[in-house]
């Protein structure tokens, strides 16, 4: 059985560029953070005992207090201790519900100080977290980008346009959110350097010869997706794919090189037409005169092999041509 030839020529390169180094005080730690219900709790504390001091002073009214059988004390005015004790309980309350916080699934809080990072929060519910940190929100989810199509050049310098599908998520929330301006936008650029430099290695189509080309997309997939994780994975980023989905001649190639094409495939089908009907020759002339049916010195024999030349070759490109 013949097999298959094997394809010539270079295949991806992986890339010898050195990847940008991160930050090493930008690592993601735990933030402080205290569940809902103590706050909540603190909140209630802090305006139960509010309520107490202004009824020690007699500021509440007789009324409403006899709704709820507690007996009324004599106003004498808020001193200074009392203003002082309604002031701290008014800060308590308002820190302890200033910090509520829902923490929703696939998400996460980086949070800072004065510009300092302090941690990254990771829980669902409610929960509090100092009103003094600022918090960014941060999208951890699975995720999925698909780019426009892109412009891009094969390694003979032919125009293509290219789609891109990546698959992400953010692992470092602190790299993602301080390390970089803007991590989706960095992203996408990233996408189209990458993608640039793993097109420009390989030929999109090898029209006259078996080559490594930009049609085997598991390939060209596999080098995309190592070059993008290395490049994000300084800031945070983790790449599980990042995979071509079209890759086409730009439209003003694009009908010249299906031109091209066709030249190729009808080219090859006669190299193959041609071979075949040498082989039905070759075996039907020894037949011939294997067999004694026939007996052939040299011009017969040329003349023989014209013939059947002719006859299979008409035959055989008129029943399998377009």
């Amino acid at each position: 059985m013949r097999r298959p030839p094997v394809p010539r020529g270079p295949q991806v390169r992986p890339s010898t560029r050195p990847a940008p180094v991160a930050d090493p005080r930008l690592t993601e730690r735990p933030g402080p953070a205290l569940p809902g219900w103590l706050a909540l709790l603190a909140g209630l504390l802090g305006v139960a005992a509010g309520g107490a001091v202004l009824w020690w002073i007699g500021a509440l009214p007789a009324a409403a207090l006899a709704r709820f059988g507690i007996g009324s004390r004599p106003y004498d005015g808020i001193g200074l201790g009392a203003w002082a004790a309604l002031a701290g309980l008014v800060s308590v309350v308002l820190f302890a519900l200033g910090g509520l916080s829902r923490g929703r699934v696939g998400h996460a809080w980086v949070l800072t100080l004065f510009g300092k990072y302090r941690g990254s929060v990771r829980r669902t519910g409610l929960m509090w977290i100092s009103p003094l940190l600022l918090r960014r929100r941060v999208d951890v989810r699975l995720r999925h980008w698909r780019s426009e199509p892109l412009p891009a050049v094969d390694a003979n310098g032919t125009a293509l346009r290219v789609v891109v599908l990546v698959v992400w998520r953010i692992k470092d929330t602190v790299r993602a959110a301080l390390g970089v301006a803007d991590h989706e936008e960095y992203l996408r650029e990233q996408v189209e350097a990458a993608m640039a430099r793993v097109l420009s290695q390989l030929p999109a189509d090898a029209f006259h010869e078996d080559a490594h080309t930009l049609r085997n997309a598991e390939a060209v997939g596999d080098a995309l997706t190592r070059m993008l994780k290395a490049d994000c994975e300084p800031v945070g980023i983790e790449v599980y794919s990042a995979q071509p989905t079209g890759i086409e001649y730009a439209p003003e190639v694009a009908a010249a090189m299906q031109r091209r094409r066709i030249a190729a495939i009808d080219a090859k089908h006669r190299d193959s037409v041609l071979t075949s009907v040498v082989d039905a020759v070759d075996d039907t002339v020894n037949r011939l005169t294997a067999r004694g049916i026939v007996e052939l010195d040299d011009y017969e024999r040329k003349s023989l092999v014209k013939d059947l030349t002719v006859a299979f070759y008409t035959g055989r490109s008129g029943g399998e041509g377009p």
